[in-house]
Order: structure tokens, then C-alpha cells, then sequence
């Protein structure tokens, strides 16, 4: 019998990743799936505790074992910006118009060097279980791509001659900062 596992985002393009990386143990319900239509406040000042107030609040108000991640981009010579504001950088949630802003932060600037990071948080029987995955890289002076979502035009991993955007789906789920803290995850339930 497949396992179901809630995870607490609305956002279709991580459920999809997120999904394939559980497939076939797991079946992936999103906060659409179980009717939860409220736009969980992420008031913390990290991404663990943006992570858990997400897990926490399904949890408290669903009674389900559920997950939930806070990821972001830490940019070097923008002191770690967007970080925890990676969603709404431009102080809306756009993808393009956040990705515009922060290229525009980093002209003229040398240091390149950047980081996604994704911190999930597990709420299992009432238990806070924390998995951290980062992934550093540099950011593009302009986007390639069309594959992924948010700052993956701009972002190219170490190691790769291509942005996130240019990598297709199961080549980014090996080596993303959100992949490597599934892993974790994964070995966590399977353990």
C-alpha cells in the first residue's frame, strides 16, 4: 500500500518535483489536496523555523503527519539576499520581477558566488524533524533556460556549464539543494 505524505505548499511546480523524487513509495498530497485554502504566514527568521510554522500549522489544525520546506537563494555580495525572501524579493510574488531585481542588484559586481538552500521540516507523531540540503553555484549575468522555476535561469551550479533552467527535471532532482534534503527525508522514513 502506497504511503501518503502531506506536503505543505501550494506551489504545483515543487509538489511535481517533489513527487517524483517520493515516487513510488509515496503519494504526494499538496494543501490543495487535503482543502486547506489559507496561505500559511511564514513569519520566522530562518528557513527551519519558516519550515516548521508550515508543518506546525498542519499539524495542529489537519491532525496529519505533514512536511513543508523553505528554500531560498543566499547571494554572497548581496549580503545572503533574497534568503528567506527569495518568494518576494521585489516585494511581490513574481517570478520574473524577483529574478529582474536581483540581476539588477549584482550589476557590476564581481563575486558571483551563490547558494540555494531548502531546510524541511517533518512533523511525524508530534515530533519536529529538521533535513537541510544545500547546493552552491554562481549566478548568470542573464537567464538561460525555460525548465524549473524562480532563480534556476540564473543560477548555474558548481561543477555544470548550465543553469538549473537548462537542466531537465531528473537531472535537477539528483543534484538540487530540495533533492538533497529528500534525501535525508527519504533515509529518515525508510530508517
Amino acid at each position: 500500500m502506497i504511503k501518503k505524505l502531506v506536503f505543505a505548499t501550494n506551489n504545483e511546480h515543487k509538489t511535481a518535483e517533489v513527487a517524483k523524487i517520493l515516487s513510488p513509495d509515496y503519494e504526494t498530497l499538496n494543501l490543495k489536496d487535503i482543502n486547506c485554502l489559507v496561505d500559511i504566514p511564514e513569519t520566522g527568521d530562518t528557513f527551519a523555523e519558516n519550515a516548521t510554522l508550515k508543518s506546525s500549522y498542519v499539524f495542529e489544525n489537519f491532525g496529519l503527519d505533514c512536511f513543508a520546506d523553505d528554500s531560498g537563494l543566499e547571494v554572497e555580495a548581496l549580503n545572503n539576499e533574497p534568503g528567506i525572501y527569495s518568494a518576494r524579493y521585489s516585494g511581490i510574488k513574481d517570478d520574473l520581477t524577483n529574478l529582474q531585481l536581483l540581476l539588477k542588484n549584482m550589476e557590476g559586481k564581481t563575486n558571483r558566488k551563490a547558494r540555494f538552500k531548502t531546510v524541511i521540516s517533518l512533523l511525524k507523531n508530534g515530533k519536529n524533524h529538521l533535513f537541510e540540503g544545500v547546493i552552491e553555484g554562481n549566478i548568470r549575468t542573464s537567464p538561460a533556460g525555460t525548465n524549473g522555476f524562480g532563480y534556476d535561469p540564473i543560477f548555474q551550479p558548481n561543477g555544470y556549464d548550465i543553469t538549473f533552467a537548462e537542466m531537465d527535471m531528473s537531472e535537477k532532482n539528483i543534484i538540487s539543494h530540495r533533492a538533497l534534503a529528500m534525501k535525508k527525508l527519504i533515509e529518515f522514513l525508510k530508517a
